[in-house]
């Protein structure tokens, strides 16, 4: 069963924050010039570009650039994938202590940690935390293997991603025969269904809350979370009312993909941008970059 108790404190630190924007300065409606911007040049450069961020509270679109369109999303696949994991768990139809054999699993070495470690075997509720936290590609493609694609794909639907699909599992080179991206997404979608899971309307509030708790404890700041100057596996601040979470997805062939959702005193926000660009040099991966690193900085400018 999902445990109860990461769901009240999420509601809780909600509650707060909608408590402390009322008794505070009024709520304003945040803009993105420098984002718009940043990611009218890339445009402009040949980059396919997608944005969406929308107001947690009010339900409302605050930027929105075609956010309709289908596009590569590599690794945020993860988040949906998770919330089908969390809603197996909490039904009790698989047992987050089942152990997966890393030699079972087909070599892959993009991106995460257990292919470093000694241990050959981890149950899979370990495997949900290291493809939240890090995008593990042997935890990733494990969580796949027991779930199946054609069941995310009908769980997506069910999440009213209509838009979005997993095609593949995680590989180290993709062949003739092989889907030509792990997953494809808009925008839109993936920050709705960041937005739910912290409203606790992905699935059920408990797997809502199971799902959040996995992804605080993220590590990846390279993207928009850089902004936040938030440390990696402790996206809360009380101190200064600040609540993140997100997951990053990277892909050589020229994709950025990040969703996430950020929450200050001020207004809370869920967001998604996807890059797909051409990775020719270092300059060109540092414009793409820096269009998140933007979009994280007004964010920031916008909750607090």
């Amino acid at each position: 069963m999902v445990p109860a108790e990461p769901q009240n404190a999420l509601v809780s630190s909600r509650r707060e924050r909608r408590g402390l924007r009322a008794r505070g300065a009024p709520h304003r409606r945040p803009g993105f010039p420098q984002t718009m911007r940043a990611l009218e040049g890339l445009a402009l450069a040949g980059a396919q570009v997608s944005v969406h961020v929308a107001d947690l509270d009010r339900g409302s679109t605050v930027l929105t650039g075609d956010d309709f369109v289908t596009l590569p999303v590599g690794g945020l696949a993860v988040v949906p994938l998770l919330v089908d994991v969390a809603a197996r768990f909490d039904a009790g139809t698989l047992d987050p202590a089942t152990i997966v054999r890393r030699a079972d699993l087909e070599p892959v070495s993009v991106s995460g940690i257990w292919r470093h470690l000694a241990v050959p075997a981890l149950p899979l509720g370990d495997l949900a935390i290291l493809a939240a936290a890090q995008g593990d590609a042997y935890a990733t493609n494990a969580l796949l293997e027991v779930t199946g694609i054609d069941r995310i794909t009908r769980r997506m639907v069910e999440l009213g991603m209509r838009r979005s699909a997993v095609l593949d599992r995680v590989r180290d080179v993709r062949g003739p025969d092989d889907a030509p991206h792990v997953s494809l997404g808009t925008t839109r979608e993936y920050a709705t269904l960041m937005s739910d899971i912290v409203g606790g309307r992905a699935v059920s509030p408990a797997v809502s809350a199971q799902v959040a708790e996995w992804l605080t404890a993220g590590q990846d700041f390279g993207l928009v979370g850089g902004a936040t100057n938030l440390r990696a596996f402790g996206h809360e601040d009380d101190t200064h009312g600040l609540l993140f979470l997100n997951r990053t997805a990277y892909d050589d062939s020229g994709v950025r993909a990040e969703a996430g959702v950020i929450a200050g005193p001020r207004a809370g926000l869920a967001y998604a941008l996807t890059v797909c660009f051409a990775d020719e040099s270092p300059l060109h991966r540092d414009r793409a970059h820096h269009a998140f690193r933007t979009l994280g900085t007004e964010l920031m400018e916008a909750v607090n």
